[in-house]
């Protein structure tokens, strides 16, 4: 009897397939691959179960970012560009991952950006190829043209219900400067203004994990494993096998084993990290840890980019009640109750209410600006802590950064922190794109629609006015969207640096794919949210299908 326990303890821990990360591209690809009969699935979770509610309260993620019991509190590297600051990059480290704590908003980008990762050598990429994916994901609630916009998927996309008068004010402001109202930025032609699509219903967020993860985990499809946090996967010969894991710091060390493929789904810093540790990757750097080179690929870690964003707030006049005083005292109370009784609230809201996307030179043939608009503001140098004056805000970032950075494995130990270097504003054009999206977004805010509800503009102030002032604005207060993509580099093989090919399998290995941002050759013009879920759904059916 006790050799028969043995085996079953042994069986228990191989399965067809083991994934790494719950987050958006995890969830999805654990969730379609239980679709199919006889398939064992695992997901491996470093942080906790998503039981915390500032979590399913959309307005909770002012709490959730900055707990590090939810995240991974990330910083990246100092910069010469940025003044030498260590920027907060938290991202998600519970069930759900990042699509726990984000910021909900839903934004796919351009049609030409995904035409360019086909123009690379990525067959099946570009924008027709991949909007069956988009859709299949999508369960739009509102307006949207069919065939573009889904309505059976299992994310609801929907609509603001809750509106400021201020928020108003700026899109007419914005519209009398020539941005064109836009009834759905999703639609393929994103350039204009109006209320941002989120992933929000019935007040509450729905993450990636509770539109598909977990109810795969309560269909026993999925066996699910919390604090788990990977630290290698196991190669036999030029196959992955298997992953290793930690239950806690100083624990012994687990294994999981895959019959078919692992899959890692840990996003743009942790992807890399991982494939580090377990010996893919560049040599140097790999030589440099103490960690056997098992399989060279330069390209592991590279290639990093991320939306760099720069706000302006204005003070409003005293008798305009922002976002900043609905948030404290007996109006908090009442914006809780509405909450309660299913009314339009405070609390399910996203934190920029008003997108607009644009150019920073009218010779351009697409926006490659974003900005957005809050009516409410956050106090100077501190992530989504609100201000104790009524205020507004415009932010800006630039769609497209070339500025490149790396992701890099610092220890062995897989509770130290990688380095983290996007290497903001090193291109000089993304200097210059930045400087004029930040100019617009102030004149956003001193437009005559908006100047009845406003004192006038307190950050960075009336006095900043010459560019190398705006710029130095710019590089002390700029700060991460929290957008990092590209670690994994998708390409040919002909591309060295690529990490994973157009079936994102790892060049050169058998049995293991990457599916998520890092696999991004460029950056979408967009969060990166909705893209990755297309990733997710694209990549998981390439696997059902057998398309190798």
């Amino acid at each position: 009897k006790r050799v028969e326990l043995r085996k079953m303890a042994v069986e228990s821990d191989v399965f067809d397939y083991v994934i790494v990360g719950s987050g958006a591209a995890g969830s999805i690809v654990a969730a379609r691959l239980a679709e199919q009969p006889d398939c064992s699935i695992c997901v491996l979770e470093a942080g906790p179960a998503d039981h915390h509610p500032f979590i399913h309260i959309p307005a909770g993620f002012l709490k959730t970012l900055s707990n590090p019991s939810l995240t991974w509190t990330f910083k990246t590297a100092p910069n010469s560009l940025t003044e030498g600051r260590r920027i907060n990059l938290p991202q998600g480290r519970v069930v759900g991952g990042s699509s726990s704590i984000n910021g909900m908003m839903y934004n796919r980008g351009q049609p030409a950006d995904f035409d360019s990762w086909a123009q690379l050598g990525n067959r099946g990429w570009d924008y027709d190829s991949v909007l069956p994916y988009f859709t299949r994901t999508e369960r739009r609630v509102g307006h949207g043209a069919e065939g573009v916009r889904g309505r059976e998927g299992r994310l609801p996309i929907t609509d603001m219900d809750w509106f400021h008068p201020v928020s108003e004010a700026f899109i007419a402001g914005a519209v009398g400067l020539g941005l064109p109202r836009n009834p759905d930025y999703n639609s393929g032609d994103q350039a204009g203004i109006g209320y941002y699509q989120r992933a929000i219903e019935g007040g509450r967020r729905i993450s990636a994990a509770r539109a598909y993860l977990l109810p795969a985990v309560r269909a026993g499809r999925v066996e699910l494993r919390v604090n788990a946090r990977a630290c290698a996967i196991v190669l036999k010969g030029r196959k992955a096998v298997g992953v290793r894991y930690l239950p806690a710091r100083g624990a012994a060390e687990r294994e999981v084993r895959a019959r078919r493929e692992v899959i890692v789904c840990a996003g743009a810093v942790n992807t890399p990290r991982l494939l580090q540790l377990s010996g893919i990757g560049g040599g140097a750097l790999l030589n440099g840890l103490g960690v056997p080179v098992l399989h060279e690929l330069p390209g592991v870690g590279e290639n990093l980019r991320d939306h760099f964003s720069i706000r302006a707030v204005a003070r409003a006049r005293p008798d305009v009640v922002t976002l900043n005083e609905l948030a404290h005292g007996r109006r908090l109370v009442g914006q809780i109750l509405r909450w309660c009784l299913g009314r339009p609230s405070i609390l399910s809201t996203v934190p920029s209410h008003v997108y607009g996307f644009w150019k920073s030179d009218e010779a351009l043939t697409a926006p490659d600006l974003q900005f957005m608009f809050s009516p409410g503001s956050y106090k100077k140098g501190r992530n989504y802590v609100l201000d104790d004056f009524p205020g507004i805000t415009a932010g800006v970032s630039q769609h497209r950064p070339q500025s490149t950075g790396w992701v890099r494995a610092l220890s062995r130990d897989v509770f130290e922190d990688p380095e983290i270097q996007p290497n903001y504003l090193m291109a000089e054009g993304d200097r210059a794109t930045i400087l004029a999206g930040f100019k617009i977004a102030r004149r956003l805010l001193a437009t005559p629609e908006l100047a009845p509800y406003l004192e006038g503009e307190v950050l960075p102030g009336p006095g900043v006015v010459r560019d190398d002032e705006i710029m130095a604005f710019i590089r002390e207060n700029g700060a991460s969207a929290f957008h990092v993509a590209g670690t994994a580099k998708m390409g040919p093989s002909g591309d060295r640096m690529a990490v994973v090919d157009d079936r994102l399998r790892v060049h050169g290995l058998g049995g293991l794919r990457v599916i998520d941002a890092s696999i991004m050759p460029s950056m979408p013009s967009a969060n990166t949210y909705a893209s990755t879920l297309m990733i997710a759904e694209k990549g998981a059916e390439m696997i059902r299908s057998g398309l190798d």
